[in-house]
């Protein structure tokens, strides 16, 4: 039977006023489907690009966001991923977690193991897959490597520097503060560059004596592009996942020749989740980071549903550290 639920729509793309609270009719789950009740929504700055048109939206009126952890109320025919009374993740499209119960494909839904909450599950699954395939599927790090990772104190930022401590690799971060320098260092970064008053490109050049890194992390983008090929030891590698200080410029490839054979992707976690058993690979080396307490997922702010908007202008205002949710 249909349902009605509270949800955010995009009507319109553009700042996050256009962010509403409606109510919406919730069809009961088709084939394949599970209807979730969430108890945690997970923001994530990528939801910011959709809201504001930078990424396209498939139609409008959209829902937003892909990240959410909650109980399955009901399951659609032919569901055997999960049952009705589950404790479940997810983090992927189509988007729509930004309501207080949605319909989601089972494939891409994790059962929760015991012992990880809701909210640590909603603040930790999109963040924490995003570190898991960056440092384990595309760039596998060694123990003893130094990397260098941009917006360390960021919600993947914390996820990663931890993850990259439990691995034994040096983390060389940039943060926009010395209070965002000291919550990095709390959670595992080795070194940290205040980017607002230092070039990183030579600082970093300096605590690697001159050699560079093989690999540099960047969600940042346009200005943080230039430097980080200054970065990067020859035949290193840019790693680009994200667009929080704008798109970068057009790339002139003979820089690639010219700073050493260097290699530059765009990737997107969609892309390295793509099976079902994928997704479930890397969600259970997530979760057993979580559960052996080499990662510390928290919250560091939380919004009511109807509080989107508010959430957005606080992440686009780069005053928030860490993971931060909506609460239906």
């Amino acid at each position: 039977m249909p349902t009605m639920v509270r949800a955010i729509l995009v009507r319109q793309t553009g700042d996050p006023d256009v962010l509403r609270p409606e109510q919406l009719e919730l069809a009961a789950p088709r084939a394949g489907e599970v209807r979730i009740r969430h108890q945690a929504i997970g923001l994530n700055y990528v939801d910011t690009y959709y809201r504001s048109g930078l990424y396209p939206l498939p139609e409008l009126p959209s829902g937003l966001g892909m990240e959410g952890a909650g109980v399955v109320e009901e399951v659609g025919p032919g569901v055997a991923e999960v049952a009705v009374g589950d404790s479940v993740v997810y983090a992927s499209a189509p988007l729509g977690a930004y309501a207080e119960a949605r319909l989601m494909p089972a494939a891409r839904v994790v059962k929760l193991p015991a012992g990880i909450k809701p909210d640590v599950a909603a603040a930790a699954m999109l963040k924490g897959l995003t570190v898991e395939y960056l440092v384990r599927k595309l760039y596998r790090v060694e123990r003893g490597e130094t990397v260098l990772w941009h917006a360390a104190a960021g919600g993947v930022g914390l996820i990663a520097c931890q993850w990259l401590a439990h691995l034994g690799v040096r983390t060389i971060g940039t943060v926009g503060s010395e209070e965002k320098a000291a919550l990095a260092r709390e959670h595992g970064c080795s070194h940290t560059i205040v980017y607002t008053r230092e070039d990183f490109a030579a600082r970093v050049r300096e605590l690697t004596d001159g050699r560079g890194v093989p690999v540099v992390f960047d969600s940042v983008g346009r200005t943080t592009l230039a430097g980080s090929l200054d970065c990067l030891a020859p035949r290193g590698l840019f790693v680009s996942f994200g667009n929080a200080s704008g798109k970068p410029d057009p790339l002139d490839l003979g820089l690639l020749t010219a700073k050493g054979s260097l290699f530059v992707t765009r990737p997107t976690l969609a892309h390295y989740t793509a099976t079902r058993e994928e997704l479930l690979s890397s969600a259970a080396a997530l979760f057993d980071v979580i559960q052996c307490g080499a990662v510390r997922i928290a919250a560091s702010q939380t919004w009511p549903l109807e509080a989107a908007a508010e959430a957005h202008r606080a992440m686009e205002s780069r005053t928030t550290t860490g993971s931060c949710l909506l609460i239906p």
